[in-house]
């Protein structure tokens, strides 16, 4: 049992996502606002290994960014989302 705590996980989180063309893309420069599809107020996504765990809000610590966990995804909703990736 030991082994497998052991494994190391890619944790993400999703702040938001939008769609651009290639050319709104290439205009992309130093000073450029890409606006998210996703609300200010609105909880970010936590995935492990690409798969949405737990839902949270964007905390500073310290210097760093991090996530408060607000909500945990159903072990039932996370077996749909691992459905998702495969």
């Amino acid at each position: 049992m030991d082994l497998i705590l052991d494994i190391p996980l890619k944790v993400s989180v999703l702040l938001g996502k939008t769609r651009k063309s290639i050319g709104e893309v290439l205009n992309f420069g130093p000073g450029s606002i890409v606006e998210l599809e996703r609300m200010a107020d609105e909880p970010v996504d936590v995935l492990v290994n690409g798969v949405l765990i737990a839902r949270g809000e964007v905390v500073v610590v310290e210097e760093y960014f991090g996530v408060r966990i607000t909500d945990i995804i159903s072990p039932e909703n996370r077996v749909i989302n691992i459905g998702k990736n495969i």
